[in-house]
């Protein structure tokens, strides 16, 4: 195992996948003089489904062929090791944003933008031994967080984001708000929406029993196969993604969300997802997209880890197993715990 206080190699290795399920190690330097970039050394990482989908080969083999070899992970904390100018000291613990943004526009947000670089989704992810970060690009961490919590940031920090746009884009009506989806996205949106808007009522809606019962902090919880006829949300969040995200959506517009509502997009679909236009149309309904995250997001997620204490305690609920990582074998290992586990966040303590 490393040592933080340790002088840095030049050396940096960098664990990429070259095809699904073949991790090879490449060897890099790092220009550790550069006064704009700092020297991170990950520490605590989490495995995304995006991750997996890299992983288990199963993105499009155009975009595979495209973004590989790549070293995977996009959710990491760390430790920095050397900064140039000072302004962050030797051993800190900071998050590192994956988002990258290249240009500026006075519309449109750095997460959105078309020339924007994310890690380990065509440039090489956290999983390295060392990282060469923008110094724009780091958030201090407070103390008294769990790493294991900590590790998954990056995902909260994306519905914080998505949380926000709707602050935005809604109508001022929210009386109910509605989450479609009993897993890790639909768990902290319920969360996060109950502490931004604690005037309002947080139904979620699922499919398994068990799960939605440990959301014990929403108002109620509705199983969508037998949903009373007299119920309905102001707006709704989608958080199913996949196959199913379409049967959610059109749930939403159909039976549930009342006219002028918006729905939120969050679910990540492969497939092409049929909507029911015409009740969109009728009810006026808006439906919005979100993806990633910037700074700004990292920083106010933060906040309200620190201001309600109770957040990060809630969000052990969503993470799994945590897996020392010492050697390629064990990086195999975690990706395998994870697809077998996909209701819980797989956490990697990170010692390559």
């Amino acid at each position: 195992m490393r040592n933080v206080q340790e002088e840095l190699d030049v050396k940096n290795n960098i664990y990429r996948l070259v095809k699904p399920k073949k991790i090879e190690v490449v060897e890099s330097e790092i220009d550790d003089r550069n006064e704009e970039r700092v020297i991170v050394r990950p520490t605590y990482m989490s495995i995304c489904h995006a991750d997996q989908r890299y992983y288990q080969g199963q993105r499009d083999p155009e975009a595979l062929k495209k973004k590989l070899p790549m070293a995977l992970i996009h959710e990491s904390i760390g430790e920095v090791v050397k900064d140039p100018k000072g302004e962050f000291k030797k051993g800190e613990k900071v998050v590192m944003v994956p988002n990258t943004p290249m240009e500026e526009d006075e519309i449109i947000g750095g997460n959105y933008l078309r020339s924007s670089r994310f890690r380990a989704s065509g440039f090489d992810g956290f999983m390295q031994s060392y990282v060469d970060m923008r110094r724009d690009l780091l958030v201090r961490l407070p103390k008294g967080i769990d790493n294991e919590i900590l590790a998954f940031l990056e995902i909260c920090t994306v519905d914080y984001h998505i949380i926000s746009r709707f602050d935005k884009i809604a109508d001022k009506r929210r009386d109910i708000l509605g989450i479609w989806g009993e897993g890790n996205m639909g768990y902290i949106t319920a969360l996060f929406l109950k502490y931004r808007f604690p005037k309002s009522k947080i139904y979620v809606f699922g499919v398994v029993d068990e799960k939605l019962k440990e959301i014990e902090f929403a108002d109620k919880v509705y199983n969508v196969a037998s949903i009373p006829e007299n119920v309905y949300v102001d707006h709704a969040f989608e958080c199913v993604g996949g196959k199913h995200s379409g049967t959610a959506v059109n749930q939403i517009i159909d039976e549930v969300i009342r006219p002028e509502g918006t729905i939120a997009l969050t679910g990540v679909s492969e497939e092409l997802v049929p909507l029911h236009t015409r009740m969109v149309l009728e009810k006026g309904l808006r439906l919005y997209g979100s993806s990633r995250s910037t700074v700004k997001d990292f920083e106010d997620t933060i906040k309200l880890y620190t201001k309600h204490s109770e957040v990060p305690k809630a969000l052990k609920r969503v993470v799994g197993k945590t897996i020392e990582i010492n050697s390629v074998d064990d990086i195999h290992k975690a990706f395998e715990e994870d697809i077998n586990n996909p209701s819980a966040k797989t956490v990697l303590k990170w010692n390559l």
